[in-house]
């Protein structure tokens, strides 16, 4: 299986289809992904608790692979996500990129940058024009 596949099947079985048992199946073990949680690693225990976390807030979860690199045991990939809010049915439409290394058809590493920024704002949960306000030094909360 190539990586790019690999990525493809991760992100429909884990995050559109919301089978968490997937996890263990890419990931191999003591394996965490950076970047998506401000301290520190997410190891797959942690995947199985914020998928149905973000899953909840939104509907009709599209995820696309915009662009993709691999280079030896590695594979970039700038990804956008789509999808509605479940409270609203509003679009939201957010990019993120992944880097990681594959060994023996599991990920061993992942580096994660998401713009959680746009995707809260467009959900609702944060005022908009919220980075304009933060450049501004206006507080949230």
């Amino acid at each position: 299986m190539s990586k790019l596949r690999l990525l493809e099947d991760w992100y429909r079985q884990v995050w559109i289809e919301a089978d968490l048992d997937a996890v263990d199946r890419y990931f191999a073990p003591r394996t965490g992904a950076d970047g998506l949680m401000p301290d520190g690693q997410v190891g797959p225990e942690d995947f199985k608790a914020l998928v149905p976390a973000l899953l909840a807030l939104v509907r009709n979860l599209d995820i696309r692979i915009d662009r993709s690199m691999e280079m030896g045991d590695w594979l970039w990939a700038q990804i956008s996500v789509h999808a509605l809010t479940a409270e609203s049915m509003r679009p939201v439409t957010a990019a993120g990129q992944v880097m990681m290394r594959i060994e023996g058809g599991r990920i061993t590493e992942a580096y994660n940058a998401f713009d959680f920024l746009t995707f809260f704002q467009q959900a609702g949960l944060l005022p908009e024009d919220a980075f304009l306000l933060l450049l501004s030094g206006e507080r949230m909360g």
